[in-house]
């Protein structure tokens, strides 16, 4: 009898963890992976994933940014304690800044804020820095790239996509689905009935 391949085994595969976006089925980021959020709103986006997280938050963004995260707005969602920036001075250095804290894997969320699209190659060694650090390090590390306009970035687990849609009050969204593994395209009206209320969701 042969000797089973030591690659397989006989036991279920255990299911990817998955930090929620929202609070409803079927909004979930997996860990250990790298996403993307573009759009009007996307530093926003990023705050609502940072508030399903626990521990520090890693916010990576080029020293010459003009725009940064106002406290006030911050603490509408977290505790502004928990963010860490860095700002590296090099356009390079930010992708690499944020490969490292990934292979690290002692943060659940590491945000880059980009000037621009990251390429296929550099996105791929994203990916493989967070299973290392999945593998190695205190948590399954997930990696949240913000781009400009409508995003694009090759390779990335999903795309999400968020927009004001303020008509009916000040708290109030447009989130699109842009890219998934295993789902579709799609787009709901999102807003949040009071400050520091969880976000409600509607198909649009």
């Amino acid at each position: 009898m042969s000797a089973p391949h030591p690659l397989l085994s006989r036991r279920p595969a255990r299911k990817a963890s998955a930090v929620p976006l929202f609070p409803a089925p079927d909004f979930h980021l997996a860990q250990a992976r790298v996403h993307e959020a573009c759009g009007l709103a996307r530093r926003t986006l990023a705050l609502w994933v940072a508030a399903q997280t626990e521990g520090p938050v890693i916010w990576i963004a080029p020293s010459w940014a003009q725009e940064q995260l106002h406290c006030a707005g911050v603490a509408d969602w977290i505790d502004p304690a928990r963010l860490t920036f860095i700002q590296p001075r090099r356009p390079d250095d930010v992708l690499w800044t944020m490969e490292e804290v990934l292979r690290a894997g002692v943060v659940a969320l590491t945000v880059a804020d980009l000037p621009g699209l990251p390429g296929l190659t550099q996105v791929r060694r994203m990916h493989l820095a967070a299973e290392t650090g999945a593998g190695t390090g205190h948590c399954a590390p997930l990696g949240l790239l913000l781009t400009p306009g409508i995003g694009g970035a090759a390779g990335v687990e999903t795309r999400w996509h968020l927009s004001p849609a303020h008509t009916r009050g000040p708290e109030g969204w447009r989130l699109t689905r842009m890219r998934a593994r295993t789902a579709p395209q799609k787009t709901w009206d999102v807003h949040r009935p009071t400050r520091k209320a969880p976000p409600q969701i509607k198909t649009a």
